[in-house]
């Protein structure tokens, strides 16, 4: 157990607000469970299993370092509703933390926040050497992760109810990604070969924190990722299994609904995040899968091929590339999802009503808000706990090794 899990909140709590009424996601939740209830019911499950429910990371500590992942991502309403709730203000407020296990996290949720691309293996070495455990690192991941596709979900589904949204803006300090540049090194930690660029070839990849053992799941891991591959990044997950479970929901409820907006756009909504975010397995994953559901093959491939402009923190500033030559409303789709997915997020009212134009109904808004915001999510965990490499290019007791 870390030190920081004794660390507690100067000052009295709220309570959480019990109540559909009273959603983290705000007002606008109760509109969009019309159209996508497990959606909102997921995001709102996660949020309990993360700030709420017994878990590897005492709550102050939790939404001490979510307050300082919304403030990141110039979600004032986010961070001051965590504040009201008990966060730790030694996370979110003034300068470092000055406990060495705190300030670990900290920085580790900064980068996740506004440069997750730039993280290293050493970064998780970091929290372990500042006496994280593997359980604890996944729960900070998840909490600097969710926070991110919280922002997201909140501010589309304000848009998509006339809101304008709130003002945002960093953190008026250096990101923790300022100055630092991209890991080139051509070999993963497992010895196999690091993609050199995009691809809608199949990738593989292996965690820089042990998963948990095969044959070591209990019943409650096991069912937190139901359904999807029994692999080293699940395995990972699955540590904190009550997260896991809320996540794999909102999964299902964004790419296996029936109704709403088409699973291509979908999919492409999702390679347009991983760009922006810089997510090269993610975008494979799901490129392959628009350009085969679409059968528009080589617009796919443009989006994949796109160079975006981007920041000395790797923020990008310039969208644009992405969606230059896609017919309208793919164009559209593909710029409402480069700017949902900017950090700060970019995304604007004229954007939304640009989309209703091309003839995008309520429910096929609320479907590409949450496949955009959910890749805010799921990106920031394959960046942060990992790297993708090449199938077939890890030695054998190395792979299995970092798979274990």
């Amino acid at each position: 157990m870390s030190s920081a899990q004794q660390t507690t909140p100067t000052g009295p709590a709220e309570q959480e607000p019990a109540g559909r009424t009273s959603s983290p996601l705000g007002p606008e939740a109760d509109a969009a469970r019309r159209t996508a209830p497990a959606l909102v019911d997921g995001a709102e499950a996660a949020h309990r299993a993360l700030f709420t429910d017994p878990g590897p990371i005492a709550p102050p500590v939790a939404r001490g370092l979510a307050a300082l992942a919304a403030r990141r991502h110039g979600a004032a309403a986010i961070a001051e509703r965590h504040a009201r709730l008990g966060a730790d203000p030694a996370l979110y407020s003034g300068g470092p933390p000055a406990d060495p296990a705190l300030r670990a996290a900290a920085d580790h949720v900064e980068l996740l926040s506004c440069s997750p691309a730039l993280a290293r293996r050493e970064d998780t070495g970091r929290l372990a050497a500042a006496g994280w455990s593997p359980e604890e690192i996944v729960a900070v991941s998840q909490i600097a992760a969710y926070t991110a596709f919280h922002v997201r979900l909140a501010h589309g589904l304000r848009l998509l109810a006339g809101a304008a949204g709130e003002p945002v803006g960093l953190l008026d300090r250096p990101t923790r990604g300022r100055g630092r540049g991209k890991d080139t090194a051509p070999l993963a930690a497992n010895g196999g070969r690091r993609p050199a660029s995009y691809t809608t070839g199949v990738l593989d990849w292996t965690p820089w924190v042990p998963p948990a053992e095969p044959g070591g799941l209990t019943g409650e891991q096991k069912a937190s990722y139901a359904g999807k591959p029994d692999g080293p990044y699940f395995r990972l997950l699955a540590r904190v299994p009550g997260v896991l479970r809320a996540r794999t929901a909102v999964d299902k409820a964004v790419f296996g609904a029936r109704e709403g907006l088409s699973r291509a756009e979908r999919e492409l909504a999702a390679t347009v995040a991983s760009k922006v975010n810089d997510c090269l397995y993610c975008a494979s994953v799901h490129s392959r899968k628009a350009a085969r559901i679409s059968g528009r093959a080589e617009d796919v491939q443009r989006v994949l091929d796109a160079e975006p402009e981007r920041g000395e923190d790797h923020r990008v500033l310039d969208a644009a590339p992405l969606s230059a030559g896609l017919e309208p409303r793919w164009a559209a789709v593909a710029d409402f999802a480069a700017a949902l997915s900017a950090t700060p997020s970019a995304a604007t009212a004229a954007q939304v009503e640009g989309l209703r134009s091309h003839g995008l109904t309520e429910a096929e808004l609320v479907g590409l808000v949450g496949a955009t915001a959910f890749f805010a999510w799921a990106n920031r965990l394959m960046l942060t706990l990992g790297e993708p490499y090449l199938p077939g290019t890890a030695p054998s007791g190395a792979q299995s090794a970092a798979s274990a």
